[in-house]
């Protein structure tokens, strides 16, 4: 645990009629005339009562965000889009106590980081105007995690990305590569923190060519007299007023929930892949929890070639070492032998089973695309039903693509040649309501055969809808519930996310939206 102390400065040389200074409060290095101290020492001693000397006085920091807080120290300009953004804050509180929340795994990780490395306080604030403290943020430019990393800048400052993992929303990972690249654009814009704080939002060329442009004018080239984009003219200003908020909190009226100035989190090396539900177990935790300190994980397993590591509740590490340690190496992921079949490819095997070609190619010592039937692979699969990840990538996307069900969908099946501008273009929506809906960026490239959700606006069919509450009764189906209220099977599959091979269960729940005016009901 961190301690700061503040320390009372002592007077040590006192000329008071008949007091003594010992030489001992004399160093070498102090500018005192000889001839002083020997008139001094000179002088009959008489007995005083002394007073004794005050121990440092040491206030212990027990909350994340005061060590924060005592450590913000750019200074904060009356800037008109600072004080905005002040406002803003400040009739938000609800916002500021949620991140509260959502930070509490990380942000002591994230402190100690910038304590370590000497850096500004206020860079643990940019998740904060980034991303609002989600590591599952995925912005319209194709940023994701916590930082906010696109996939090039991702790379460049050495995280991975491919299927199974996703370094951006790697908390740990991902801080320090935002760290090392804070580092790297201070040294690059000159060392001034205002410039590389607006660097990391668009590049250190933009930063540097607008600094070129008012030299070359004769204009002042701090950061508040550049030409910027107005996204980049609005970031460090809001970075700013909501170090002012923070560091005022108790000024300003604002609760934020106590974060232990402990760790929360302890990074546990694994060794090899290994299925999260199995982890889960071990450690004695719940997969979403454990999803929700893991988001660089994609699927329903770590990464088969690494990393090699989870992150899970400091109180729960140690025994999950040791339960790891006596697991059989064979145990940690599930297997099954499959035979393959005519008209089979690896993509359609891979897919089936939601791993990936490289893995069946690499388990199986298979060179190329040619497999024959009847032959077997050994294919790991996971633990659990799909729908028991609900953190994957797949759920998350199936999520969001429910996220609007009070209206009517269709799917949509994307051929070659489509892009998000032109099916959007064809159903007459945007396409960021089209890329929003299906957990895609408006720049992401659409694969052929992907299923894209559309949803339609209400007013665009007839009758009234209405959202549904059923209670499941003895001897109901999926079918005759979909025909009495005249929906499809796979509606009621979807907003309720069940799966195939689960049978209903009486006084089961179901959300059903119906139109009321053409059902059974």
């Amino acid at each position: 645990m961190k301690h700061y102390k503040i320390t009372t400065a002592l007077a040590l040389l006192a000329f008071l009629s008949g007091c003594q200074v010992s030489p001992q409060f004399i160093s070498d290095s102090d500018n005192i005339d000889p001839d002083i101290v020997a008139e001094v020492n000179s002088q009959p001693e008489t007995p005083e009562p002394t007073t004794p000397q005050q121990a440092p006085q040491v206030v212990e920091i027990t909350d994340v965000w005061q060590r924060l807080r005592l450590q913000l120290n750019i200074p904060v300009p009356e800037q008109a889009l600072v004080e905005r953004y002040r406002e803003w804050y400040l009739a938000n509180p609800k916002h500021l106590a949620q991140i509260s929340e959502r930070a509490g795994p990380f942000l002591y990780l994230i402190v100690d980081a910038i304590e370590k490395r000497g850096l500004p306080m206020e860079l643990a604030l940019l998740p904060i105007v980034e991303s609002a403290f989600d590591p599952f943020a995925y912005s319209p430019g194709a940023a994701s995690g916590l930082w906010q990393f696109t996939s090039p800048m991702a790379r460049h400052f050495g995280l991975k990305i491919n299927w199974w993992y996703d370094g951006r929303r790697d908390v740990p990972a991902a801080t320090t590569a935002a760290l090392d690249m804070m580092q790297y654009l201070y040294q690059k814009t000159g060392e001034n923190w205002l410039y590389a704080i607006a660097a990391y939002n668009s590049g250190e060329g933009r930063i540097l060519n607008a600094i070129k442009r008012n030299e070359a004018a004769g204009k002042p080239t701090d950061f508040w007299s550049l030409s910027l984009p107005s996204e980049t003219e609005r970031y460090v200003p809001q970075l700013l007023a909501l170090a002012d908020v923070i560091k005022h909190a108790d000024q300003y009226g604002i609760q934020l929930a106590a974060i232990d100035n402990k760790p929360a989190v302890h990074v546990v090396d694994i060794g090899s892949q290994i299925d999260l539900a199995k982890a889960a177990s071990l450690a004695e935790i719940d997969i979403t929890d454990l999803q929700q300190l893991n988001p660089g994980y994609n699927h329903w397993a770590t990464a088969p070639k690494g990393p090699h590591k989870l992150v899970l509740p400091v109180d729960k590490a140690e025994e999950f070492s040791a339960a790891l340690a006596a697991l059989p190496a064979e145990e940690r992921l599930n297997w099954v032998r499959y035979q393959i079949r005519r008209g089979d490819s690896l993509g359609l095997i891979a897919k089936k089973h939601r791993t990936t070609v490289d893995i069946i190619r690499s388990i199986n010592n298979i060179k190329g695309n040619n497999i024959v039937a009847g032959k077997h692979l050994l294919i790991p699969i996971a633990q659990q039903d799909a729908t028991d990840y609900p953190l994957s990538a797949e759920q998350r996307v199936l999520a969001q693509q429910n996220r609007n069900s009070s209206r009517y969908s269709s799917k949509y099946q994307v051929k070659s040649g489509d892009s998000l501008w032109k099916i959007a273009r064809q159903f007459k929506i945007s396409t960021s309501e089209l890329a929003n809906w299906n957990g895609l960026s408006a720049k992401d490239t659409l694969k052929p055969g992907k299923t894209l959700v559309i949803w339609h606006q209400d007013d665009n069919r007839k009758g009234v809808v209405r959202t549904v509450k059923y209670k499941v009764r003895n001897g109901d189906s999926l079918a005759a519930i979909a025909s009495k209220f005249k929906v499809s099977v796979s509606q009621l599959r979807k907003w309720n996310q069940l799966n195939e091979k689960k049978y209903l269960q009486p006084g089961q729940m179901l959300t059903l939206y119906v139109d009321v005016t053409s059902s059974n009901s």
